[in-house]
């Protein structure tokens, strides 16, 4: 019954598999001790292992050694201080600080937990003699790889990619017109008003962008309008072929790479329409933005006219 809900499941449910296999294998070292006569539980064992060298440590030592966290090397240290293995000593090079070592009876139990520990051994290489995987190695090699990425850091790749490739960049049609102009409302007028040119713009691209032979870009997220991007044909005596505007991003969606996106994709058209050169202007108060720019090529210019009484910065991209 349960192996047919972890098939169900999938590998999803590595870490309930898992923790079902540690309760199985710990009944049964449980059920080891009582064999054997050592009246320990298994969660003191790396405690207890630790301490088998019959030297003096601390709780902090201990807790490094064996991968464990402070307060679970105390609250471990305690239950063996009630049943007599452990004796707490004073620490003689920090008076402040007590350290721990196996009491006399311990220490009869480590001889006896000796012979126990030879035969479990050899019952695990037996077992893994008969299994078709080395399961101790394949363990390490997974402490190895989640201590280099952890499996957190894992799904929120797989989760970025997933979302990524749910972006698609279309050509503005009118359907669009609606997104064009909110997306733009709703980072300008964070920040600054509405001017004049900002209105006549965004109420009618179409004459203003597309009819000049400028084209716009639309970054569609689960069939939501998330972003847009415009690039505006320059006058010839410009010295630049397109401009670059009108670029937004819903806030909801800024961490998914849409800017970026939208920004390659305009300058990969301007590049199949021969263009040489891309102009923009923006505002130093929108990092993201200009460091997105930066990225992308763009050049700040040293002198420069600002079209926008919010503009306070010029840059330029030029296409080998």
């Amino acid at each position: 019954m349960i192996r047919d809900f972890f098939e169900k499941t999938g590998k999803v449910a590595i870490g309930s598999r898992l923790r079902l296999l540690t309760d199985t294998i710990t009944r049964n070292a449980d059920e080891i001790y009582k064999l054997y006569g050592v009246d320990i539980k298994p969660k003191w064992f790396p405690v207890f292992y630790s301490l088998m060298d019959e030297q003096p440590k601390s709780i902090t030592s201990i807790a490094k050694e064996i991968g464990h966290t402070h307060p679970s090397v105390s609250v471990i240290a305690k239950e063996m201080l009630g049943k007599g293995i452990v004796v707490e000593l004073d620490d003689k090079s920090d008076k402040r600080r007590s350290t721990i070592t196996l009491s006399e009876l311990g220490k009869e139990m480590a001889e006896t937990l000796v012979a126990q520990l030879r035969d479990v051994e050899r019952a695990v290489n037996e077992l893994s003699n008969e299994s078709e995987y080395d399961l101790w190695n394949a363990i390490a090699d997974w402490e190895r790889l989640l201590g280099e990425k952890s499996m957190y850091e894992r799904v929120k790749e797989v989760k970025a990619k997933r979302e990524k490739s749910e972006i698609k960049i279309v050509k503005y049609d009118d359907s669009y017109h609606n997104a064009f102009k909110m997306l733009n409302r709703e980072w300008i007028e964070k920040f600054w008003t509405l001017e004049p040119h900002d209105i006549e713009v965004l109420e009618n691209p179409d004459k203003h962008i597309l009819n000049k032979g400028g084209q716009i870009f639309v970054a569609v997220y689960r069939g939501k309008a998330v972003g847009v991007c415009a690039l505006c044909r320059m006058p010839e005596h410009s010295g630049y072929d397109y401009e670059l505007v009108k670029l937004a991003v819903s806030s909801d969606t800024r961490r998914l790479g849409i800017g970026l996106n939208l920004c390659r994709t305009a300058l990969n058209y301007a590049s199949s329409q021969g263009a040489k050169t891309i102009f923009l202007e923006s505002n130093t108060r929108l990092k993201s933005a200009i460091a997105l720019y930066r990225k992308l090529g763009f050049k700040e210019l040293k002198e420069y006219h600002p079209a926008y009484e919010r503009g306070d910065i010029q840059m330029e991209f030029k296409i080998d």
